[in-house]
């Protein structure tokens, strides 16, 4: 069940992270869910360095967003150039 719930959160963090960040990406529904699951492990392991989360403890839809929209936000600026 664990496995659902993080494809579930990713997807709509995802989604909501390529809403919000200014840009045009074109990603389909896999890169999506991608996107907002290891944005959601990124700020749960943000999270548990800065002291937030217990140990084993995990980002929300929140912190999905968070990690996805600052992956999103480091692509643009030091992804590749398209001319």
């Amino acid at each position: 069940m664990g496995l659902l719930w993080a494809i579930i959160i990713g997807f709509f963090g995802g989604l909501l992270a390529r809403w919000l960040t200014p840009g045009r990406y074109r990603a389909g529904i896999i890169v999506t869910t991608l996107l907002g699951m290891v944005g959601a492990v990124l700020a749960s392991l943000l999270g548990q360095w800065i002291g937030w989360y217990a140990p084993g403890e995990g980002a929300g839809l929140l912190g999905a967003v968070i990690g996805a929209s600052t992956l999103l936000l480091l692509l643009r600026a030091f992804g590749p150039v398209r001319g």
